[in-house]
């Protein structure tokens, strides 16, 4: 099967990047590797993330820098770096490929892959994090929900979809049997939610005047922050904890 689906580009995409889940199986569950980026510099400071990182030319190596081989490449080099663990590229199973709203501030396409950790010993580069923990899904998402655990839209959502994942060899088998799903972001002016393409008011969202007040109740953002009726796909973060609604 052909998992590789067409590289979603827009005005906010204009690089790519490749971040790696890697997974065990703990006492009580899957566990995660999460570490967390410096307080004081970078785009994601302070967050709790999965390791990855840009795609550089070396990873194309001489072919598109935006597809998965080139992602792929990129995602071993990274989790070298920046964990110092060797993973092998063959296992690495994508399953979904991110596109930021436009206007983010780091504009990367970001394919996700996940993979059975390696052997090996945890190397931290201390240029890039400061902290690594192994947590289960639930511990994560329960911790970014009592407040001062910062996790991005793509991490979270990562994180609530292995909630139910009873082992390693269940969540790659998962993975490996879907498609690479694509999440093409639009997101409102007052970053209250997240909408992917899925959802009823994916396209109004994309409609709204960039000289509308974001905090008009009249914005079509907020008309869809008020609950349109239909298939939704998005994550309300206008409080804690996250609600996320896929419904399509």
């Amino acid at each position: 099967m052909d998992r590789e689906p067409e590289q979603p580009r827009s005005p906010a995409a204009t690089r790519s990047a490749a971040t790696v889940v890697l997974l065990r199986d703990g006492e009580l569950g899957v566990e995660v590797l999460l570490a967390q980026r410096p307080h004081d510099r970078g785009t994601f400071a302070g967050a709790w993330v999965f390791p990855g990182g840009a795609v550089d030319e070396a990873d194309a190596a001489g072919g598109p820098a935006d597809g998965l081989d080139a992602a792929r490449r990129a995602a071993v080099r990274e989790v070298e770096e920046e964990v110092g663990l060797v993973v092998d590229a063959d296992e690495l199973v994508p399953f979904s490929l991110w596109t930021p709203p436009e206007r983010s501030p780091k504009a990367l396409t970001t394919a996700f892959f996940a993979v059975r950790v390696p052997d090996g010993e945890l190397r931290l580069a201390p240029d890039e994090l400061v902290d690594a923990e192994w947590m289960r899904p639930v511990d994560a998402l329960e911790r970014h929900s009592a407040g001062g655990f910062t996790l991005w839209p793509p991490t979270w959502v990562t994180l609530y979809g292995l909630l139910d994942s009873p082992s390693v060899d269940a969540a790659l088998a998962a993975y490996a049997a879907g498609e690479v799903r694509p999440y093409r972001a639009r997101r409102d002016e007052v970053r209250r939610m997240v909408l992917w393409e899925e959802d009823e008011e994916y396209e109004r969202l994309g409609t709204s005047d960039p000289n509308d007040d974001p905090n008009d109740g009249a914005t079509a953002a907020a008309v869809a922050a008020a609950g349109a009726q239909g298939d939704r796909h998005r994550l309300l973060m206008d409080r804690l904890p996250w609600v996320y609604l896929h419904t399509s």
